[in-house]
Formats: C-alpha cells, sequence, structure tokens
C-alpha cells in the first residue's frame, strides 16, 4: 500500500488527471491551479529530490510550513518514498519546533523562508535556525527551503539548500514505495499546552480505509470543492487534504487569518463554489 499511490496515480489515465486538484489563493489574491497530473509530476520531483538528499523508506522528515502547493507536495512526496512525516504548526516557537523535532528522530526538515499572513512575512526558516542550535537536533543533516517570499534567509552550506535547487533535473516520474499496512505515514503531535506534546502516529493502512468511509458519507466525487482552511498540523486537514485526492476533488487552499475567514465564511463559499469543508 502507498497513500501517495491511492491518492494521485489513481486517477492517471482517466479526465480526472486534467482537472484541478489544487485551486491555491494566496495572500495577496493571486490564484495557482494545479491539476492532478500536474501535482503527480511535482511531488515525484520532490520525492526524487528527497531521495538523492538521503532520505529512505523509514526516516523522518519534519515539515515546518506554511498553508501553500509545496507544503501538500512535501507531504505527499514523503508518503511517495516511504519516509514518516510530521507536519509542525509555522506558529509555534523554536522550543517546540526542538522539541518535536528530537521527538520524532527528524533527519531532514522542510521548511519557507517566510510565511505570510495578513500581508505581513513571518519568519519559519530563522525559527528552524534557532531550534537546530538548541542542540538534540545533529540527526537532521538537510533543511529544504521553499522561498516562498524575495527577502533573503540565512543558509547554512553543505546543509540548507532551496527547494526549487533541489528539484531541478529531477525526474517528474518516481514510482511509489509500496510499504507493510502498518508502516507509519505519518506522526501527529497534541499541542503540549497540558505537558509534553504526544505523537499519535498514523499508518498507510489505517488513513486510506478511513477516508474511503468519510467520501462515502460526505458524498465527494470528482466534481466536489473542499475548502482546506484549517492548519495543516491539525488532524482535521489531513482528511480534508486524503478526501479531496482519493475523491479526485479541488482541494481550495485558503491562506486568510481565521478571523477573516469566519467573517467572510459566506462569501468565500459562494465566490470559490465551495461543496463540502469541516468546522
Amino acid at each position: 500500500i502507498n497513500a501517495s499511490f491511492n491518492c494521485l496515480d489513481r486517477h492517471m489515465g482517466t479526465p480526472v488527471e486534467n482537472k484541478n486538484a489544487i485551486i491555491f489563493e494566496a495572500d495577496d489574491g493571486t490564484v495557482t491551479t494545479v491539476t492532478y497530473k500536474e501535482l503527480l509530476a511535482k511531488v515525484s520531483q520532490f520525492a526524487n529530490a528527497l531521495k538523492a538528499q538521503g532520505v529512505k523508506r523509514g526516516d523522518r522528515v519534519v515539515i515546518y510550513m506554511p498553508m501553500t502547493v509545496e507544503g501538500v507536495v512535501a507531504m505527499q512526496a514523503c508518503a511517495r518514498i516511504g519516509a514518516t512525516h510530521s507536519v509542525v504548526f509555522g506558529g509555534f516557537s523554536a522550543k517546540a519546533l526542538q522539541d518535536r523535532i528530537i521527538d520524532v528522530g527528524a533527519v531532514a526538515v522542510v521548511t519557507a523562508n517566510y510565511q505570510l499572513r495578513g500581508g505581513k512575512e513571518l519568519p519559519l526558516k530563522a525559527i528552524v535556525d534557532e531550534a537546530l542550535a538548541m542542540g538534540g537536533c545533529e540527526a537532521v543533516t538537510s533543511v529544504i527551503v521553499f522561498q516562498r517570499t524575495a527577502t533573503d534567509v540565512n543558509m547554512v552550506p553543505g546543509r540548507d539548500q532551496f527547494m526549487h535547487d533541489v528539484m531541478a533535473g529531477q525526474s517528474s516520474e518516481c514510482a511509489p514505495e509500496f510499504v507493510g499496512a502498518e508502516h507509519p505515514l505519518f506522526v501527529l503531535y497534541t499541542s503540549g499546552s497540558t505537558g509534553t506534546p504526544k505523537g499519535v502516529e498514523v499508518s498507510h493502512e489505517g488513513l486510506v480505509p478511513m477516508l474511503d468511509a468519510q467520501i462515502d458519507a460526505f458524498q465527494l466525487n470528482e466534481t466536489s470543492k473542499s475548502l482546506f482552511y484549517l492548519s495543516t498540523n491539525f488532524d482535521a486537514s489531513i482528511s480534508d487534504i486524503g478526501t479531496a485526492f482519493l475523491s479526485g476533488a479541488a482541494l481550495c487552499i485558503e491562506t486568510a487569518p481565521p478571523q477573516e475567514i469566519a467573517a467572510n465564511l459566506t462569501q468565500i463559499v459562494a465566490d470559490r463554489g465551495i461543496t463540502y469543508m469541516d468546522i
């Protein structure tokens, strides 16, 4: 089994391959669309890039990114090569990030130089640097940085590389690494607000049947549009991404601040033609 194969490869050779898998609306209102065929190519390229960095089946990768197409690509790419990913909320501190890097045993971190919220640049790479400098993260040998904005960041030679650089020249084909049913797909941590964060490990087999059941219950299909606005480290976000891709629906990524989404939810749903969302 391989969750990435179930999400993407199943649509190749069908009319769904040319439908939008992702509709991303950036902070400035710019809209980017990615078809299922294009998404599989991006995921395969990044999967090959991860392998070129030495990431292999069974390794752990921390994803500390904003809500972007590239964040989704990173999650799918890890699944594709049999690596286990753990998404950490982009608002968490360096200490919270360090704790999770150590606990999960990460060998690589995928991040962005900055994230944009409400028109403001908020640092991510600098927080990764601070977390790694705290110690205990020596297993991390690779930091891959998505250049979300044009603002420069510190890049450590021999460890840090930009996402577009590691993907350049990589093949857009990457055969999925089929794994056993209990092979861990991702580790999701509690917030830690009541003590030490606890990681919950979810397997490929544990996720896919649940998503299939949700698709049936919510009647999702290739004509559906699913609103994705929750932080990617929430379990509901895993459901939103997975049910959209398994059913051939469009994942509509909304990056506005939560307060703005709440105030304009009815308009957002109407303007974007949303047919499904989690609340």
